[in-house]
């Protein structure tokens, strides 16, 4: 059975037409990589998958552990193990780390019938967590993302995904704004993170990434929906052909 089955998903934002007929399947112990220029639709389909109600879905479904995801709230599909790492990290002043995942895990963990963890329990957590993503001890008692960098952010993204543990995590341009440091260490965090158990949608514009990242597929997102799908491959030809040979590509099959 597939993790996530995106059928003919169609989707607006104030009357303009975005997502026009997406496909996708995802099963688990795969990572997907979805590449494509801007504004065709990449951080949209993230948006959908996570919950967010901007967008008007006009037609299609996507199932999520063969559940219909449209029934399930933002709330829901979080504890239901859907993760989205955030291509603009927001900043919440006040609120420290620790504390924001505390709450976050106790909740998930409220909602599958489990006790709270104590706070023995969460800090001996959150250590090895935070050497996956060689992330220092004292981040955690700052306000989340409150003047980090945007490597700091990025780290913090994936700290998170690793204390939640999600079944799927959608990240969206991680390697937006990263250095090749900072790329490694993320890249590196998110490999421990895969099994067989889980499944990872990675979202960018670059190749640079999938060295680190290696897909099992990648397609291309293109006018809002899903033009080619290949393996780690296609990338590298996206790399040196450039989108507008997928443009071209298009043109050439509908004549």
């Amino acid at each position: 059975m597939a993790l996530l089955e995106i059928k003919d998903l169609y989707a607006s934002i104030k009357e303009k037409q975005i997502l026009k007929g997406v496909n996708l399947t995802v099963s688990k112990g795969e990572v997907h990589a979805i590449m494509g220029p801007n504004g065709n639709g990449k951080s949209t389909l993230a948006s959908i998958i996570a919950g967010k109600d901007i967008f008007n879905v006009t037609k299609g479904e996507i199932l999520y552990e063969n559940k219909n995801l449209f029934d399930l709230s933002v709330e829901a599909r979080a504890a239901e193990g859907i993760f989205l790492g955030f291509q603009y990290p927001v900043e919440i002043p006040g609120v420290s780390i620790a504390n924001f995942m505390m709450t976050a895990l106790n909740e998930q963990r409220k909602y599958k019938g489990l006790d709270p963890l104590t706070l023995i329990e969460f800090m001996k957590l959150m250590k090895e967590k935070q050497k996956i993503v060689e992330m220092p001890s004292n981040l955690a008692n700052r306000s989340v993302n409150e003047g980090f960098s945007g490597g700091e952010k990025k780290k913090n993204e994936i700290f998170q995904m690793a204390m939640l543990n999600p079944t799927l995590a959608i990240l969206d341009e991680t390697d937006s704004g990263l250095d090749i440091d900072a790329l490694r260490i993320v890249a590196n965090g998110v490999n421990a993170l895969r099994s067989k158990d889980n499944a990872i949608v990675v979202i960018t514009h670059y190749q640079r990434l999938l060295d680190y990242i290696v897909p099992d597929f990648v397609h291309v997102l293109y006018e809002g929906r899903i033009v080619k799908s290949g393996t780690k491959e296609l990338a590298l030809e996206l790399e040196s052909k450039g989108y507008e040979w997928i443009r071209k590509e298009l043109q050439t099959s509908n004549n």
